[in-house]
């Protein structure tokens, strides 16, 4: 136990620093010399990346390389992305940092979005194709084939590989089975070696998503990509929708609300209720951590799937990723935030994580409010497991090869039934060290490779100011 105590105090340590100030800082500041460099184009182009993923809906470019199309590598990012960070990862921020953490949960959305842009543009540029016809992309491939640096691009991969086990999948299957568990109380527990007690209804439920998961994996990218497409709208309409009809029946609070997150992003705010009070310093540290940690600009991992997409032109995928932060931070994350902050009882100290968002939820629609918030954490929780299965695939194979790649998948439906009948609190830990180590080779890429960014997108814009039509805005064939 001792040993134990000392391993997880290590990774506590290093978390520390992992998912601390400075990374926060970096992560942060690529993003905003990324704007500087590119000009902006998170704001001025942002009507035309709409208009490129609205379009993507019903385009099908059979004739293009890649393997999904652009819509489905969109839907297969945001299956990632949008998870349980954007149900519990809101309200904790606003737990720990105050109500202005929103407000900076805010501002790495919007120099995340350009983030997002430059990993896609660096993912199809760099993309290579398999022996059997697949393409395969992601920052190792743009970080040797960019950078030239072979071995930085490998540990980028390892670093990915390790956190799909834990923040990929186990994770979010033990978050899947508590949204359910935590609601039903039925099928008592039995004793299971090296496991202990398990509740009998956490294996099944664990068994269900294993049998569901290998359904989709096993299909490779181009059906993880259709379910995506599927699940996705669902779920995020579904959770919108529902905090939306929250926002309307308590309109008249929006006002308050929205006072307490910018004033409370510059200030430090005294609470009156069981909470204690909080420091500037609190709100931006937490709102920018769990930020970058919903929609995972810089991180590296969505340029895995941009890169599968069936697109002639680079700059046409990086307009339609912006959208993917926006949707994730500034719309699904920004209910979740305002849905607490209305409700009235995200200061009384006693709720925090995915509870304090069902519990505001709760507040304004009783019963249908909980059905919202579990049904959605289900699906985020599953959706991310497929999103991270085929990124953590990806880097499997840059590392040993595709004629593997079937191994890995049975390793990684193995962690998802450990995840769904166990607590692993240090294996968590540990992933999500390897999650946020992940940055750091995808940021020496960025930057390093931004030259490369900013000449694709001024080749993109200059062939459309002369008239030229783009590729990517032919007709399609559907």
């Amino acid at each position: 136990m001792a040993i134990l105590d000392i391993i997880q105090n290590f990774v506590n340590e290093v978390n520390s620093l992992v998912w601390g100030p400075v990374m926060l800082f970096f992560l942060v500041g690529t993003g905003l010399f990324l704007t500087l460099r590119l000009k902006g184009i998170q704001f001025s182009k942002l009507p035309l990346a709409f208009s490129r993923a609205i379009n993507s809906v019903q385009t099908r470019k059979d004739k293009l390389e890649g393997d999904i199309p652009a819509f489905q590598a969109l839907c297969t990012a945001l299956s990632a992305t949008v998870g349980t960070g954007n149900i519990a990862g809101v309200a904790t921020a606003i737990v720990l940092g105050g109500p202005g953490a929103l407000f900076w949960m805010w501002m790495t959305a919007l120099v995340g979005m350009v983030t997002k842009y430059s990993e896609a543009v660096l993912a199809v540029k760099y993309r290579v194709k398999n022996e059997d016809g697949t393409m395969s992309g992601g920052p190792m491939y743009y970080i040797e084939k960019g950078l030239g640096m072979k071995w930085l691009a490998g540990l980028f991969a390892f670093f990915g590989m390790i956190a799909a086990f834990g923040i990929g999948s186990m994770v979010q299957a033990n978050s899947v089975t508590m949204a359910i568990t935590s609601q039903l109380d039925v099928g008592g527990s039995v004793s299971v070696p090296v496991f202990g007690e398990v509740g009998v209804l956490s294996i099944v439920i664990g068994l269900i998503l294993v049998f569901i998961t290998a359904l989709v994996t096993f299909g490779g990218i181009k059906r993880i990509g259709a379910v995506a497409s599927i699940i996705v709208p669902i779920m995020a309409i579904f959770y919108i929708i529902g905090g939306s009809i929250v926002l309307i029946l308590n309109f008249s609070k929006i006002p308050d609300a929205l006072v307490l997150v910018f004033t409370y992003a510059f200030t430090p705010y005294a609470a009156v209720g069981g909470a204690a009070g909080y420091a500037v310093a609190s709100a931006v540290r937490y709102g920018m951590a769990r930020g970058v940690f919903s929609n995972e600009a810089g991180l590296g991992s969505a340029p895995i799937a941009y890169a599968a997409a069936k697109t002639k032109s680079p700059v046409n995928q990086g307009l339609i990723a912006i959208t993917e932060v926006f949707l994730d931070t500034i719309v699904i994350c920004s209910i979740t935030g305002l849905v607490v902050l209305t409700s009235g009882i995200w200061d009384d100290g006693t709720l925090t994580s995915s509870g304090l968002t069902i519990a505001a939820f709760e507040s304004s629609l009783g019963i249908v409010g909980l059905v919202v918030v579990v049904c959605c954490a289900v699906l985020f929780g599953y959706s991310t497991i497929l999103g991270w299965a085929y990124y953590g695939e990806q880097c499997f194979d840059y590392l040993f090869g595709n004629r593997m790649k079937n191994f890995y998948k049975v390793l990684f439906l193995v962690a998802v039934l450990f995840g769904s009948v166990t607590k692993v609190g240090l294996v968590w830990d540990i992933s999500d060290t390897f999650n946020g180590m992940m940055a750091i080779p995808n940021l020496i890429a960025l930057v390093g490779l931004s030259g490369v960014v900013v000449a694709e997108t001024k080749k993109y814009f200059d062939e459309r100011k002369k008239g030229a039509e783009s590729p990517d805005t032919d007709k399609a064939t559907v």
